[in-house]
């Protein structure tokens, strides 16, 4: 959950007021007196635990919520969290209703949350991380562990908030899945940077923390107290390449062909999203469609906040599309390049 790099850790105190921090479980406007009490953390219906082979000694975590009562899921939804994050970020527990494991699998799908390579179990392994191409095969490793061990529908389909966008599309510019790749749903991305490399965040340099969060009271309070047990060290390798991106995605998206997502929160801070910015955005896609969606009432780390439902309510739907398009689709010829 970062700005395609890296993420303010949660730990990190709000901002502060006349010197004395402010309470995000306290502040006015957080709380609301009709949700219902927070989803309890040993909750057995939730999703459980898995490791898949990355292969070369690599093993990667993350967190898998399958469609109930032996149901074959319609396609297997792929998360993949930001930098300085972990797979939990899509498994918001701070109110009922806010996970995306929860609901996608309630809809009918396989919810896979990875942690990339460089976090969770391949971190002691992978200390610096991998640079793209080098995450971009150990997940077509681990993608091909799990099609061999899991039904997966009609296919995959990624979806990635900010540092695993960058992964997400070269994983679609390289073709190389075990299944059909369905469609993209990308937060938190761009290709144009709003603010000047000094600002941006990297290895041991969180960035200014309103950035990552905009203002405190889009997320429900216990985000930011359930969310310490998703930070993690952004890995020096991932961290050392956030200034190439913009480089850099011209030539992949030159190589997706699928549909493809994007969705800026009302206060997205890292990114340009203004219409040229959209724009250059789009133009490089090989894509058969390309959309930009803006969520009012969220910040960068959309899926912690209150407009998660919202989000992955909408995400989900553009998969229904994605899947309906793909069913009329005719067969393809195999790539020539």
């Amino acid at each position: 959950m970062s700005a395609a790099f890296v993420t303010a850790p949660l730990v990190t105190p709000p901002p502060t007021t006349g010197g004395t921090p402010v309470q995000a479980v306290s502040s006015p406007g957080l709380t609301r007196p009709d949700s219902p009490t927070p989803t309890p953390p040993d909750d057995p219906s939730g999703p459980r635990e898995l490791t898949l082979d990355g292969g070369n000694g690599v093993r990667l975590s993350g967190l898998l919520a399958e469609p109930g009562a032996g149901r074959a899921p319609r396609a297997v939804v792929l998360a993949l969290h930001g930098s300085g994050m972990r797979a939990g970020y899509f498994d918001n527990r701070a109110r009922p209703g806010l996970s995306l494991l929860e609901l996608g699998s309630r809809l009918g799908c396989t919810v896979l949350a990875l942690d990339r390579p460089g976090y969770g179990a391949s971190a002691a392994v992978l200390p610096d991380g991998q640079d793209l191409a080098g995450q971009t095969a150990t997940l077509g490793a681990a993608l091909a562990d799990f099609a061999g061990r899991w039904p997966v529908g009609a296919g995959f389909f990624l979806l990635a908030h900010s540092g695993g966008g960058r992964l997400a599309l070269s994983t679609a510019a390289a073709d190389a899945l075990p299944a059909p790749l369905i469609g993209l749903d990308l937060s938190g991305l761009g290709s144009a940077f709003a603010v000047t490399p000094d600002q941006l965040p990297g290895a041991g340099a969180p960035g200014a923390w309103r950035r990552h969060w905009g203002q405190l009271r889009l997320y429900p309070p216990e985000a930011f107290r359930e969310g310490q047990r998703l930070v993690a060290p952004v890995p020096a390798t991932e961290a050392g390449e956030t200034l190439a991106w913009p480089r850099m995605y011209p030539e992949l998206a030159a190589r997706v062909r699928v549909p493809v997502r994007f969705t800026f929160a009302e206060q997205e801070q890292w990114w340009r999203t203004d219409e040229e910015a959209v724009r250059a955005l789009l133009a490089p896609l090989a894509a058969p469609r390309a959309v930009v969606d803006r969520l009012p009432d969220a910040g960068h780390n959309i899926s912690l906040g209150w407009a998660a439902r919202t989000y992955h309510l909408r995400a989900l739907a553009f998969l229904e599309e994605c899947l309906l398009a793909h069913a009329a689709a005719p067969p393809t010829r195999p790539r020539a390049d």
